[in-house]
């Protein structure tokens, strides 16, 4: 018989505000990870993005943080990139509690994040570059954290974040819960797990094939382009549009709109405010066409 939250050891609540989302049951990540972190373990889990690992560890942490007094969070997570600690801030909140969470990451106004850490907060999802702003600023103390949840750790890795990720950590009290996620385990990872895990349950996920993907070629001239991909999207539905330039993805943007199709543009010159208005706007259906560069 496959598990469920309740025999997982997953509090009521909990359970009743995951099946309010259609959520009744665990993923794999999920069922072999919850147990032991809800049992205070400290732990390494190998699953990919997409697994249903933000649930694997926001389910334990929001189960045994409390509530915590200004500017001292009882939970931490560090996430390589803001749009990772927005979603994953949003999963937590989503889980029914009265803890208070807050994301924390660069590219957004430092004054109101402060504000709210002055109030109070529980839980901080956080970039390790505005986390690390924020502790020199006085305004972030970690001496009182009980869980701390290190997502994407190969991601952190690979953009060189792993020696602010390592000040922050050494500013935790020793006898925390670490829950550890990564792609992989091996390299400068292991050695992370060596230096602030004891004795760490490792579960590792075995490697799902890929769905099948069906791959389609158009050769057209360039003043062709913009009319075939706005025919695509009218075809096909909401479409992720990948440019080589910033200036050439507002350039698709407006051309589509010119031509029918709701579109809006995302890359690196646009404010994190506009980024998350075009996110929610393609979310909500609003928007057909997502222009992007690869580095949005």
């Amino acid at each position: 018989m496959p598990p469920t939250f309740e025999s997982l050891g997953v509090p009521a609540p909990i359970v009743t505000a995951l099946a309010r989302r259609g959520i009744t049951e665990p993923f794999p990540i999920q069922a072999a990870t919850i147990a032991d972190a809800l049992e205070g373990r400290d732990l390494c889990g190998k699953a990919p993005t997409g697994s249903g690992k933000t649930l694997a560890f926001g389910i334990p942490m929001v189960a045994r943080v409390t509530r915590s007094a200004p500017k001292k969070p009882h939970g931490l997570v560090l996430a390589p990139t803001r749009e990772l600690a927005i979603q994953v801030a949003d999963e937590l909140r989503a889980l029914g509690t009265e803890l208070r969470v807050l994301a924390v990451y660069g590219g957004a106004g430092i004054e109101p994040q402060i504000r709210k850490l002055r109030a109070g907060v529980d839980i901080v999802v956080a970039t390790p570059g505005r986390l690390k702003d924020l502790i020199d600023r006085r305004v972030c103390d970690l001496r009182a954290v009980t869980f701390v949840v290190i997502d994407e750790a190969d991601r952190m890795a690979d953009m060189g974040f792993l020696p602010e990720v390592k000040r922050i950590l050494d500013q935790v009290p020793d006898d925390r819960q670490t829950v550890l996620f990564s792609a992989t385990l091996d390299g400068a990872i292991d050695e992370l797990v060596q230096r602030y895990q004891v004795d760490p349950v490792v579960h590792e996920m075995a490697d799902e094939p890929a769905g099948e993907v069906t791959h389609r070629f158009w050769l057209a001239e360039r003043p062709g382009r913009v009319a075939l991909v706005a025919e695509i999207v009218d075809r096909l539905g909401h479409t992720v549009v990948f440019c080589r330039t910033k200036h050439g993805s507002d350039r698709v943007a407006r051309q589509l709109a010119k031509a029918g199709v709701a579109a809006a543009a995302i890359h690196g010159n646009r404010s994190q405010s506009q980024r998350e208005r075009a996110l929610e706007a393609f979310h909500r259906g609003d928007v057909r066409a997502l222009v992007a560069t690869d580095v949005a």
